[in-house]
């Protein structure tokens, strides 16, 4: 698969495998892109699949940066811009953000327990673009090396909008 960036530091598997080339690293931000899904289609009162173009900036951490400026929504069979179908710009800028951010813990702290499934589902959607690719018109988040794109250090495994293709 081809990755490409739109426009952490080097980890161990790169440091324990400097056979393998760098790009073919990627790390997982899909967690947090489906999580920031979600809250985006409960708050439109649509489907999860009905929102694209989200996108993860950073790592899996509380520092994430989620970021719905570019999304999409499809609505009654048109796809128009997520910030013109949903007129709620504070929460966008406030709770959407945090909730993102801190779902995790959240969920550890009301179960106990890691959101095992949710996390299965996410390797799965992220090794499911990384071996077909991206639909045309959409990207998806993950963790990449960064060619110095965004003004984020060049060398480094940063969460980016990204397009793939197949092959």
């Amino acid at each position: 698969a081809v990755v490409s960036t739109q426009s952490g530091h080097y980890g161990r598997g790169m440091k324990n495998a400097p056979s393998i080339p760098k790009e073919n690293f990627t790390c997982l931000t899909r967690l947090d892109q489906n999580r920031a899904k979600s809250q985006l289609a409960h708050k439109l009162g649509v489907s999860v699949s009905q929102i694209m173009n989200v996108i993860i900036w950073g790592n899996h951490s509380g520092t994430q940066f989620p970021d719905a400026r570019h999304a999409s929504v499809v609505l009654n069979g048109v796809i128009q811009p997520l910030t013109g179908a949903l007129s709620d710009d504070a929460w966008i800028k406030s709770d959407f953000i945090t909730t993102v951010q801190s779902r995790g813990a959240a969920v550890i702290k009301a179960r106990g327990l890691s959101s095992a499934m949710s996390a299965a589902k996410a390797i799965g959607d992220h090794t499911r673009d990384w071996w077909f690719g991206t639909k045309e018109g959409e990207f998806t988040s993950m963790g990449v090396i960064s060619d110095g794109s965004y003004n984020i250090p060049a060398g480094i495994i940063y969460s980016f909008p990204v397009t793939i293709q197949a092959g």
